[in-house]
């Protein structure tokens, strides 16, 4: 079975980068379904193509006792395992592709995480539910799908055709969100998963699908298909997919079925002390009192901040940026950018990018803010992030807030050393956030000044922490 993923974002031998397989060289894995090979058949500076080739061995399968056992001892050794996309190949984009499935490049970090123009086919398919269970699979997702139909038998056109189907994807995304949907998708699609379904498959599911499953259309169906169709594990995962959606009237934090288990914990943790609301609204407080007239929301997620800068009358741009396009997607539903008045909509943007590469874009605004968006990220993609900011974009304004962590005592249900969320790689003592304000002040030319959000505790402080960076006279 073969999957060949195509770039022609320039140079497109950063793929070798991204996946971290050179491209001069084969590089083979043994996996005890048979053996997966990787290399390049084209690699320029325009264009490059990665193939994922897996032989399986349908014998060695049987002898081992993986196989899957079936009423013919026939049908152990004869049957379309060696040539279609199934779980085996699953497992083998796990095996080859580790590094760029969970989203790192140690020589190119920033590059891990844009969205660049790919394309990847697979060549043999197997899909009972037809053409349209893969356009309903693939296209929620962004992509430009290509669908055929492989005849049952070139020499006997009249026996119509087969259930199995070449399939290409074309869009503009990250190569982990590409390789982690056909990691899930792919065994979806078999009906004959080569291993046990237990509950490590709910944690594999929700480990490479939180972040798209939620908002799904047949997110139900994904996940019954991917645990074999059992359904108490189905309703496990989906129990656990949700998404934060705080209610901006009530100013109170919404849980709906969309948001993963990780920011609801976070979200239940705020929730008595409405720190969501807080926040924004200290940071809409600030862009008023400052008088920026341009502002760009960076990492604005589902654009929580920009209905109140809407309401700034003096704001007269205003762009959210973030790197999920499914998360700017669900930002325009909340902003109803379809119904929204001519004018009013001609004061709003929606951007997808990376706040870690140097982006003419984010260049000529009063204010930048980054609200809960550095604790994020691994060191050395805040050290990207802190050049983007303060000296590429340079605005004139920075708002950055993050949590408190000595706070964190103050969470009963918060276990001792853990993070408020799952996906957060540090958390700063007030002494750290402000020893880090400092260093960015003094190296590109700003003073700051600190704000405390949410109730003061006498000694561990407030539970959010907001720094306001002012660009100094050059």
């Amino acid at each position: 079975m073969l999957l060949t993923i195509t770039t022609t974002h320039a140079p497109a031998t950063d793929m070798g980068f991204l996946l971290e397989k050179h491209p001069d060289k084969v590089h083979e894995f043994e996996l005890s379904s048979g053996r997966a090979t990787v290399f390049y058949p084209e690699a320029t500076p325009e264009r490059c193509t990665v193939a994922l080739l897996l032989e399986v061995d349908s014998i060695g399968l049987v002898r081992s006792g993986t196989a899957r056992q079936s009423d013919s001892n026939m049908d152990q050794y004869v049957n379309d395992r060696p040539y279609v996309a199934s779980s085996f190949l699953s497992v083998a984009i796990g095996t080859a592709f580790r590094s760029a499935l969970a989203g790192k490049s140690r020589h190119r970090p920033e590059l891990a995480n844009m969205a660049i123009a790919l394309e990847a086919r697979i060549a043999v398919l197997p899909c009972r539910g037809g053409e349209k269970l893969l356009q309903d699979l693939f296209a929620p997702l962004g992509y430009t799908t290509q669908v055929i139909r492989l005849p049952l038998d070139t020499q006997f056109p009249e026996w119509g055709g087969s259930p199995y189907y070449s399939l290409s994807l074309r869009g503009h995304v990250r190569l982990q969100d590409l390789l982690r949907h056909l990691y899930v998708l792919i065994p979806v699609l078999d009906d004959r998963k080569h291993y046990w379904v237990g509950e490590d498959e709910v944690e594999k599911l929700l480990r490479q699908a939180s972040d798209w499953l939620a908002t799904h259309p047949i997110k139900e169906s994904i996940a019954r298909r991917y645990l074999k169709n059992r359904r108490s594990l189905a309703r496990m995962a989906l129990e656990r997919l949700t998404v934060e959606d705080p209610d901006e009237d009530s100013g109170e934090s919404a849980l709906d079925d969309d948001t993963p288990q990780a920011a609801r914990r976070e979200v239940e943790l705020e929730k008595r002390v409405s720190l969501q609301v807080r926040r924004l609204d200290k940071v809409a407080e600030l862009v008023a009192a400052v008088g920026a007239r341009s502002v760009v929301d960076l990492g604005c997620g589902e654009g929580q901040l920009l209905p109140r800068l809407l309401k700034l009358p003096t704001v007269d741009r205003i762009v959210g940026m973030d790197v999920s396009v499914r998360a700017l997607e669900r930002a325009a539903d909340r902003l109803h950018l379809d119904r929204m008045p001519p004018r009013q909509r001609a004061r709003i943007e929606l951007l997808q990018g990376s706040l870690l590469y140097r982006d003419q874009r984010l260049e000529g605004f009063d204010l930048a803010t980054v609200i809960e968006v550095i604790e994020h990220l691994d060191p050395p993609r805040l050290q990207a992030l802190e050049r983007v900011l303060f000296e590429a974009a340079h605005p004139t304004f920075v708002i950055v807030t993050t949590p408190n962590s000595e706070y964190n005592v103050n969470f009963q249900d918060l276990p001792a050393g853990a993070f408020r969320h799952a996906d957060h790689r540090f958390e700063w003592t007030r002494q750290e956030f402000q020893a880090w304000c400092t260093r960015q002040a003094e190296r590109f030319g700003y003073s700051v000044e600190y704000a405390p959000i949410g109730d003061e505790h006498a000694v561990t402080g407030p539970p959010t922490q907001l720094a306001l960076f002012s660009r100094t006279a050059q």
